[in-house]
């Protein structure tokens, strides 16, 4: 699985780094960002919950 975030619709509010924090962290401009090329086998789930909690659709699993 993959993860992306188009930065032009986050918002920065912070729910992936919280609900996934093995996949997403949020940096210094306020804005979200995915840390792994591949998101782990256990960490699937909760990037999954980040993606369809995310407020403005920022997430993209593949």
């Amino acid at each position: 699985m993959k993860a992306e975030i188009d930065q032009d619709l986050c918002i920065g509010d912070g729910i992936c780094a919280d609900t996934c924090p093995e996949v997403f962290e949020m940096r210094d401009d306020n804005l979200a960002y995915v840390v792994v090329d591949d998101v782990p086998a256990d960490a699937e789930a909760s990037a999954q919950e980040a993606f369809e909690a995310c407020p403005t659709d920022a997430i993209k699993v593949s």
